[in-house]
């Protein structure tokens, strides 16, 4: 019989589904038409697309919690991994929404297919998987 995961865990795959989807999305338009997603500027880094980043973590974060879930992974290391690496997600989208703070400022809003910068979202992906895994972690003590 399977033993019930937290719904914290649950939580965690949801999120870095999400931020999967939405990564990769931006990265296969990137990839296939050599532009960018909603017409917005690509910020790159490290001589890259950033949303090739993004997606390379949030493709590790979907895998490890997809692991935990199955059981593959105790519930305790699942969620310690993958807060560490949404820790690691919210300080690189940060620094990124940071850099386009000024081009949103100036162009608002309607400049944004979605309404704000993918950079922006991608770190809310990113705060709210981190969120679930540290509130998962203070109240998940066994495996």
């Amino acid at each position: 019989m399977h033993e019930k995961k937290p719904l914290s865990l649950l939580f965690v795959l949801g999120f870095s589904l999400a931020g999967f989807l939405f990564s990769g999305y931006l990265t296969a338009v990137k990839v296939f038409s050599g532009g960018c997603a909603f017409n917005e500027t690509c910020p790159i880094f490290l001589g890259h697309p950033a949303c090739w980043y993004g997606f390379a973590l949030y493709s590790a974060l979907f895998a490890l919690s997809l692991l935990a879930v199955l059981g593959k992974l105790t519930v305790r290391s699942g969620l310690l991994t993958a807060t560490v690496i949404a820790f690691v997600g919210v300080v690189f989208a940060g620094y990124l929404t940071v850099g386009e703070y000024a081009t949103f400022m100036e162009k608002g809003f309607r400049e944004y297919g979605l309404g704000l910068p993918t950079c922006f979202l991608g770190l809310v992906f990113f705060l709210l998987t981190l969120l679930s895994g540290a509130l998962g972690l203070a109240h998940h003590r066994e495996d």
